[in-house]
């Protein structure tokens, strides 16, 4: 899974599995944002929302387990 964790000045701070990357913000797809998953393509990486959505659902219910 390729997730941006942050932007820092216009570098955007992406993790692809365990490697860190710093990668100019405008190098990647319009609409990036800090918790963005992305997917590789032959033409590049693009967003991926359904990954995204699915990532943000685990989150949230771990976040609830942990505060009830």
């Amino acid at each position: 899974m390729i997730v941006v964790s942050r932007i820092e000045e216009n570098i955007a701070v992406v993790y692809f599995g365990d490697r860190k990357e710093e990668i100019p913000l405008n190098e990647l797809p319009e609409g990036t944002h800090e918790g963005s998953v992305l997917k590789e393509t032959p033409q590049g990486l693009v967003p991926d929302p359904e990954a995204e959505n699915q990532r943000r659902s685990r989150i949230a219910g771990k976040m609830r387990r942990l505060f009830k």
